[in-house]
């Protein structure tokens, strides 16, 4: 019998270790282990730490799991995305609908959020028949959220945000109303800032893909520098 290793073993027990923790420090069997360690009783102080650390570590490999997940689901609908582009980019109203979103629809790739935002409701317009007809995003997925300051806020501001989107008011989030500054100057037929938003993680992955694919069929990779030789 090991019993330098036993006493070593029976120590840290008692000092409320896991045997995950102790077999690190002591090279026997976990069933050996097991055994050794049968009788030591331990405090419930000792066991709700030892299943807390467990509950952490658990969380962590799935948090892991679901992030390599992520990546390999990422990298395949961008992958599909950079050859889609080159049949769709001869279409020039794809094509348009595509920079306009890169100039002024969110970027961002921590939230994965498509949301497009202008005041112009001509461009408004488009970017809906865009997402309509090139990204086939259902009508049930459309959420509206219009941004006005207080000086030009109107009644029928939502109504006329909704006849422009063709998406009903059930499905516009709250208006954000901006105190008005001294510096704005009051324009009748001005009616905010309409906010296109799309929840969809993937819409957001291959739209980055078309545009990446794009770029590259032009020679600029995506730090933006020529790569003609």
């Amino acid at each position: 019998m090991k019993l330098k290793e036993k006493v070593r073993a029976t120590q840290l027990r008692e000092r409320g270790r896991s045997y995950s923790e102790i077999l690190k420090q002591v090279n026997v069997s976990r069933s050996t282990l097991s055994l050794w360690l049968r009788d030591i009783q331990l405090t419930s102080e000792q066991r709700e730490k030892i299943h807390a650390t467990l509950r952490q570590k658990n969380a962590y490999k799935g948090a892991k799991v679901q992030q390599q997940k992520r990546i390999k689901i990422t990298a395949q609908i961008i992958a599909e995305a950079k050859q889609e582009v080159k049949q769709l980019a001869k279409d020039p109203i794809f094509l348009a609908g595509l920079m306009l979103y890169w100039a002024e629809g969110s970027k961002s790739d921590i939230s994965e959020l498509v949301d497009f935002s202008n005041s112009d409701p001509s461009m408004v317009i488009f970017m809906m028949k865009w997402f309509r007809e090139f990204c086939k995003v259902p009508e049930s997925k459309f959420r509206v959220k219009i941004h006005i300051h207080t000086l030009h806020c109107r009644k029928d501001i939502e109504r006329y945000w909704s006849d422009i989107t063709g998406t009903p008011l059930e499905q516009f989030h709250k208006t954000q109303i901006k105190p008005t500054s001294l510096g704005h100057r009051k324009n009748l037929l001005y009616n905010g800032t309409c906010a296109i938003i799309i929840c969809s993680k993937d819409l957001f992955r291959r739209i980055k893909g078309w545009r990446l694919g794009f770029l590259k069929s032009i020679d600029i990779d995506t730090e933006g520098n020529n790569m003609s030789p």
